[in-house]
């Protein structure tokens, strides 16, 4: 049992934020980060392939049966089921937000459970705002003091184990508890964190369903402290606790370090392409090099993409099984897949999985290696680096990636987060309405009404 008072810090620091404290750097980081889960969401409502079960799913257990709504969805349902649905779409195409060195998907299970408790309440976007804010915090913070990979080693997926108790931080700071109830939250959420890497085994929908479940259980385990529900005490730091729990030798001061000042919501990147972020550097130098030297696919002998051993068991190993994805959920954690469609194709955007089949991009795969590599092992878990060795024309061309686009160091202007919002949204809300939501996001701090976006993304 740690001696550093990690549950009492966190609860007292998610009551207290509040909009008018925090940088004006923040507020407009998360509002872009509220606009690009909200782009994935929508798209994933009527494009991901995992939705139509979880709504049949949300329908038989009566929880459409409420005023609460869904991002592209006409229909409403109860609070827990539209943080389960908004949740799990935010996920679903893996293209949503990312942590690099707490590896954890922070908006998909946080911004839902926000909301939820915004239409609860009829919060304002300032509450709203600030709740974010205290969710990402609390979730990457945890992923740190395991740290993220310690527990990725015991199989455990940190969006979805982490993201339980900042989707607590959220509602809970959305509802206005005090810090009391929020660690009661806490000590709920606890009973409720869970989320398996086992997913890697088939392209199983439960990657997509855990985050989802961990938004719902955030919004859940809010709900019952608001109640006077009693949680376990020490939740985090406590002998049996998340952090003594799910990893062997956490770093509880980590939790806390700068707390208040330093925000990792800033350190958060999002997602230029909707695959594995290991990957993403590789593509990033694949689609730099098929450009750079005019290459056709049937140039193409081989590749090897180097990666760090965290990323090599997501993305290239077993070797035999990421050469040959079956499914979408493959294709995401392939990286000969998204190398091959970047080279064959030069892109690697969500209708790229139309191509996962194709002949030209099946010849490809087999001839694309991932290994782990000492130069880019040594930028983790700073940077989720990649190095990609192409051979073609009978030459051998090399291209690093430290940071890939889209990290906080090289992350996309307001109106390239725009551009992919609108790619995603336009073809199922139409142009106008689409612009109509993004403006509706953008103004996030100035709505009376919190939840109000959400009318516009029916």
């Amino acid at each position: 049992m740690t001696s550093v008072p990690v549950t009492e810090h966190l609860s007292g620091f998610a009551a207290g934020v509040a909009l008018a404290d925090l940088p004006p750097e923040v507020v407009a980081r998360t509002r872009l980060l509220v606009l690009d889960l909200a782009g994935n969401a929508v798209r994933a409502r009527h494009d991901a392939e995992s939705t139509p079960a979880l709504l049949a799913a949300v329908r038989a257990l009566g929880l459409d049966r409420g005023d609460s709504r869904v991002f592209g969805d006409g229909a409403t349902y109860a609070p827990a089921g539209a943080a389960l649905i908004n949740a799990t779409l935010g996920h679903s195409l893996d293209f949503d937000d990312t942590h690099a060195e707490a590896v954890v998907h922070p908006g998909a299970p946080v911004i839902p459970a926000a909301l939820a408790a915004a239409e609860m309440t009829g919060a304002s976007g300032a509450e709203v705002i600030a709740g974010i804010v205290a969710g990402y915090e609390v979730a990457l913070r945890l992923a740190l003091a395991l740290p993220a990979g310690a527990h990725y080693d015991r199989g455990y997926h940190p969006s979805a184990t982490c993201g339980a108790f900042g989707a607590a931080a959220a509602a809970g700071r959305v509802f206005g508890l005090d810090a009391a109830d929020i660690a009661s939250a806490f000590g709920i959420a606890l009973s409720q964190s869970a989320g398996s890497l086992q997913f890697l085994a088939n392209g199983a929908w439960t990657k997509r369903f855990q985050v989802g479940w961990a938004g719902m259980a955030g919004l859940v385990a809010a709900t019952l402290a608001r109640e006077g529900f009693k949680g376990a005490a020490a939740p985090l730091e406590g002998r049996h606790g998340f952090l003594n729990a799910y990893a062997p030798a956490p770093v509880p001061e980590r939790a806390v370090r700068d707390l208040g000042q330093v925000f990792e919501l800033m350190a958060t990147g999002v997602k230029p392409y909707p695959s594995c972020r290991w990957g993403h550097a590789g593509i990033d130098a694949a689609l730099a090099l098929r450009e750079e030297l005019g290459l056709r696919p049937e140039e193409i002998e081989g590749a090897t993409l180097g990666i760090s051993r965290a990323g090599l068991l997501l993305v290239g190993e077993p070797a035999a099984r990421k050469a040959d994805p079956q499914n979408i959920v493959d294709g995401q954690f392939s990286g000969p897949f998204v190398i091959a469609a970047a080279l064959a194709t030069g892109r690697m955007d969500w209708d790229s999985y139309k191509a996962l089949h194709d002949p030209l991009i099946r010849g490809l795969m087999p001839h694309i290696a991932c290994e782990n590599d000492p130069e880019i092992e040594a930028e983790f878990p700073a940077n989720m680096s990649g190095k990609l060795t192409l051979r073609a024309r009978g030459e051998v061309f090399t291209r690093t990636v430290i940071v890939p686009k889209g990290e906080p160091a090289n992350f996309p202007s307001e109106a390239e987060l725009r551009g992919k919002f609108s790619g995603l949204a336009d073809a199922v809300l139409g142009a106008e309405r689409a612009t109509a939501l993004a403006e509706e996001v953008l103004r996030l701090d100035r709505l009376n009404d919190g939840a109000a976006l959400l009318r516009h993304a029916a």
